[in-house]
């Protein structure tokens, strides 16, 4: 069992930056594929950047390729999000999940956090 809590959300304004972090409780903390998702408004679930329990194997959408930088501290059991030259288009709710294999889709995630809002204003 993980359980994963989000945090870091808030208010930004274009151009800033913001990191959010994912805890995660359990012992299979670090052997569990760490991915981050949002949902915008009226719109569905999306992938956002995925990484390996060694954080050895990294992916990012093509949307955030170049301005996301995901992370972890096994250490810590807390993967990180960091977004910078933030959008008003990257406003959303962001979560972070967790699959034993590696997962860009939402059905194929197994935990999930409770979501943290971004909302990023021109």
């Amino acid at each position: 069992q993980v359980q994963l809590v989000e945090s870091g959300g808030g208010l930004a304004q274009a151009g800033d930056s913001l990191r959010l972090s994912c805890a995660g409780s359990g012992r299979t903390f670090s052997n569990q594929f760490i991915g981050w998702f949002r949902q915008k408004p009226g719109k569905e679930r999306e992938f956002v950047a995925v990484i390996s329990g060694s954080g050895a194997t990294i992916s990012y959408a093509t949307s955030v390729k170049g301005r996301c930088t995901v992370s972890r501290d096994n250490a810590k059991n807390t993967a990180y999000l960091q977004m910078n030259s933030l959008k008003p288009e990257d406003t959303a709710v962001y979560y972070c999940a967790a699959s034993a294999l590696w997962f860009d889709k939402t059905y194929d995630a197994t935990y999930w956090g409770q979501g943290t809002q971004v909302t990023v204003s021109s």
